[in-house]
């Protein structure tokens, strides 16, 4: 119920009470008073014609009789034996002996006696005074008037129109009093409860009250802080962050794992199954949902996730698993998905294992050559005028054991990173025109001329790195061209470009070619004894100057490889 209602009910309920008892105390109040001034009424005209009998002699027959007297109260004479002599309402000779009643026995006992007698009935109420006169008889005086009863049964009507009224005027009272008492704390401000005006008994309440609006606000302010500082966090992760309710539906999902998942939005009351339904996913989200910790490698849009999943401690849910999807569905389990991008790592990790296969590879290579060789000559199985011969093959194969190595430890060594003390000012142009001249030679020897544009470019840069750089792209240029080919290098406004119009490369093979060992045609390369090495170096001397590689090839038509450093 309603404080309001309370309050009404409770002042209407004590008007009528009170009403209900001023009206109790008043009757019996109003009744007692009608009752006395009969009973004085009567007694005063019984003692009244008592001694006006006295003073005639006694003889009260002849004095009610000849006299006539007027009253409105009955008068009743008896004999000492109670036989009635007169009576002024009814005839004494019809009326029976009235010794037996209690007024008539106690005035002849004690000179005077009273009663009364109700009517339920009637509800009238009738009182007798008897007096004893001086010959002995007996005057009875009797006044009959309404009891309780009667005056309340008569009054009935205005009784009832009384309560109506009055009750009408509570209810009103009660409304308007409980509106008063109300009102004030009805103005009570809830967010600063102490500034109203309001009674003074609600005082320590409303103290409590202020107090605790004020810690609600800082504990309030506090959250809403770490809110958005945690939205600010997830907001610009580039981890994608999923969390999961009951039954598998997405509470939230940062804008990564919309990037991820290739969602703009949160789909209504979608699950984890609109995200992705990639068998490794739908795992490691399941047995999240089910109290375990799950993780697993997801494929997707070329990118390598690596997903981890873990409960929500305190609210697992019983997914179980067989059944897929629908023994998902099913559960109450909150969990957490985190998406991390690993492609660099994971694909860092392919080329680790590549790179170590094949330097074991390339280095067996020439090395069994080398043994092989060498031991011909020592068992002298060898002849003598195949010496030579054999002698060549193990300069030839240890020079390429040579170069193989140096272009590891140059690799090793970019990889490591160079000081930032090693970079200087340079001339790129200088460079080239270097390269150019260490590898006339071999370009005369092939048949391919050498063609330069080269505009004078300063850069800050590690001298023996840009060498390499330029070197390797010259150095293939000749490699892989045709008798009688070309080979241009320009250098304008920053940017290195090495072009021929030798072989080619297959547009399959183009998103390759940087990697390490990574041939195109792998016997081409065993006849012009490249390590495979040459454009890795070239990548990492390219990344480490903050340079952009752009390569443009078709095959039988040449190949053309810029390096843009106008950024340093």
């Amino acid at each position: 119920m309603k404080m309001k209602n309370r309050i009404f009910f409770s002042i209407f309920s004590a008007a009528l009470l009170s009403l209900a008892l001023a009206m109790a105390l008043a009757g019996t109040v109003f009744y007692k008073t009608l009752s006395g001034e009969l009973e004085t009424e009567v007694r005063t005209e019984a003692e009244y014609i008592a001694a006006a009998v006295n003073s005639l002699g006694g003889d009260a027959l002849r004095y009610l009789s000849e006299t006539g007297v007027k009253s409105e109260n009955r008068i009743t004479l008896c004999s000492p034996d109670g036989t009635v002599l007169y009576d002024s309402f009814a005839d004494p000779d019809t009326m029976e002996n009235h010794a037996g009643r209690p007024e008539i026995a106690a005035a002849l006992w004690q000179g005077s006696g009273s009663s009364s007698r109700a009517s339920d009935t009637l509800g009238e109420r009738t009182y007798y005074y008897a007096v004893r006169l001086e010959n002995g008889g007996v005057l009875r005086i009797a006044n009959t008037g309404k009891n309780a009863a009667g005056i309340l049964g008569g009054s009935v009507l205005w009784i009832i129109l009384a309560a109506v009224l009055v009750t009408a005027f509570s209810a009103a009272a009660a409304v308007f009093l409980t509106r008063a008492v109300v009102r004030p704390i009805n103005r009570i401000d809830l967010d600063d409860p102490v500034s109203g005006d309001a009674y003074d008994e609600l005082s320590p309440l409303l103290t409590r009250m202020d107090k605790q609006n004020k810690k609600i606000a800082d504990q309030m302010n506090e959250l809403a802080g770490q809110r958005d500082q945690l939205a600010c966090i997830t907001e610009n992760m580039n981890e994608g962050l999923v969390m999961f309710g009951e039954g598998g539906r997405i509470l939230s999902a940062n804008p990564a794992a919309g990037k991820i998942f290739g969602i703009s939005g949160l789909p209504d009351n979608g699950t984890y199954l609109h995200l992705c339904r990639d068998k490794a996913y739908t795992d490691a989200v399941e047995t999240a949902l089910g109290g375990e910790n799950s993780s697993a490698l997801l494929e997707k849009a070329g990118r390598i996730y690596r997903l981890s999943a873990s409960p929500v401690p305190g609210r697992v849910s019983d997914v179980s698993r067989p059944g897929g999807s629908e023994g998902a569905s099913g559960g109450t389990g909150y969990a957490v998905l985190i998406a991390v991008d690993v492609t660099e790592q994971e694909n860092a990790e392919r080329i680790r294992r590549e790179f170590s296969a094949n330097v074991s590879h390339e280095l067996k290579t020439p090395l069994t050559s080398i043994m092989g060789a060498a031991e011909l000559i020592e068992t002298g199985i060898a002849k003598s005028g195949d010496v030579p011969r054999f002698a060549e093959r193990i300069h030839s194969e240890a020079r390429r054991l040579l170069t193989l190595i140096e272009d590891i430890i140059k690799l090793s060594r970019l990889d490591e990173g160079v000081p930032i003390r090693e970079f200087e000012t340079v001339r790129l142009d200088e460079i080239c025109e270097s390269v150019l001249r260490d590898l006339s030679l071999k370009a005369e020897e092939k048949g391919i001329a050498l063609e330069s544009t080269l505009e004078n470019t300063e850069i800050q840069g590690v001298r023996a790195v840009l060498y390499e750089t330029v070197y390797n792209l010259c150095d293939n240029g000749i490699t892989y061209n045709k008798p009688g080919g070309s080979v241009t290098v320009k250098l304008k406004s920053g940017v290195l470009t090495v072009a021929d119009d030798g072989i080619g490369i297959p547009v399959e093979h183009q998103s390759r070619i940087f990697e390490r060992f990574y041939r195109v045609d792998k016997s081409r390369s065993k006849e012009t004894g490249g390590t495979g090495l040459g454009l890795s170096i070239v990548k990492h001397g390219a990344a480490l100057h903050g340079g952009v590689i752009s390569l443009k090839s078709e095959v039988g038509a040449g190949t053309e490889i810029s390096i843009d450093f106008k950024n340093k």
